[in-house]
């Protein structure tokens, strides 16, 4: 009996190490505009407008939720406890998903400050805001399943002539706006990326305005490290973060292609998203290296935030282009 107690622990401990290497494998990158022509054509419409961001966005949201495994975040049994790399690119994943879900609630689908907001996308864009591990009432998979189907809904409303309620604005002063907040989330994980060797960091924060206070003192420099353990976590939330981005700006690039014209700013889009495409590299080593600076192992963090540091100075560059007339 003992043994074959033993023969069936064994078992179910290989299976679940086979299950947690299967589950661990990152989504690969999609074809945006095939997927966009396909879904219109099964939809019998042509793509307008907006078309093109707004299916992205409901693409890589099933990704997440129908990759190998599901959606592990929030998962309370092995083996999908004990993972923490493919949480972290979800994580890193949907939060440029709700970044984009509210710049098209609050941004793109009004047409001025004092417009009506689209019904479909008021719905749509809390559920991106529950917490990424919340296993039930609500779970997690469940208020982001509502958000695809009311995205769905204004996606299919977009085509529809016979209304004209809703609308998808490609603006300069729209995607800017957008632009600002990708800034500020690649800026933060650029900083967290770079910490994985330590840095004596000088204190900037007032820098540039003479009269500007905050709220209490902190200290002219100090050290800053990401920990051992988060290391691995900061790499793949990145990695999440770079692999919804590259998505979403190869939809802008065909929904904005007249105003990005008009702005001669093609190319500085185009290198982001080369940037972008980098960050996707397959790591061949069984885990993410952090060697020194110019140490004799590979940094995997370094690398990831020299692709990221040089997507956004490009994003930078970007966001010129849009506000010169």
């Amino acid at each position: 009996m003992k043994k074959w107690l033993m023969a069936g622990l064994g078992a179910i401990v290989v299976i679940s190490i086979v299950l947690a290497q299967y589950w661990s494998f990152m989504p690969d990158v999609f074809s945006v505009e095939e997927r966009s022509l396909a879904k219109a054509k099964e939809l019998n419409t042509t793509p307008v407008t907006g078309f093109t961001t707004t299916h992205t966005l409901i693409e890589v949201t099933n990704v997440l939720l129908n990759k190998p495994g599901g959606y592990l975040s929030n998962d309370i049994t092995p083996p999908s406890l004990f993972l923490d790399n493919i949480p972290a690119f979800e994580f890193g994943a949907l939060e440029m998903s709700r970044d984009l879900a509210l710049a098209l609630r609050r941004d793109f689908s009004r047409s001025q400050s004092q417009s009506v907001e689209n019904p479909y996308l008021k719905v749509a864009q809390p559920q991106f805001s529950i917490d990424h591990t919340s296993w039930a009432l609500p779970s997690a998979e469940s208020s982001y399943t509502m958000a695809v189907e009311a995205l769905e809904k204004y996606r299919d409303s977009l085509s529809d002539k016979q209304q004209g309620s809703a609308q998808f604005y490609a603006r300069a002063d729209n995607l800017k706006d957008w632009l600002n907040e990708v800034e500020k989330r690649m800026g933060s994980l650029s900083q967290r990326l770079s910490a994985s060797v330590g840095q004596d960091r000088i204190n900037i924060d007032l820098a540039g305005e003479t009269g500007a206070i905050q709220s209490t003192q902190t200290a002219k420099s100090q050290m800053v490290q990401t920990s051992w353990w988060k290391i691995d976590d900061v790499f793949y939330e990145a990695k999440g973060a770079s692999w919804a981005l590259l998505h979403f700006l190869k939809a802008v690039e065909i929904d904005f292609a007249s105003t990005l014209q008009k702005k001669n700013a093609q190319t500085s889009l185009k290198q982001i998203i080369r940037e972008l495409e980098a960050t996707q590299h397959t790591i061949w080593s069984p885990m993410v290296l952090n060697g020194s600076g110019f140490g004799v192992l590979a940094n995997h963090s370094l690398v990831m935030a020299n692709y990221i540091s040089r997507a956004n100075a490009a994003i930078i560059d970007l966001k010129t282009l849009l506000t010169q007339g």
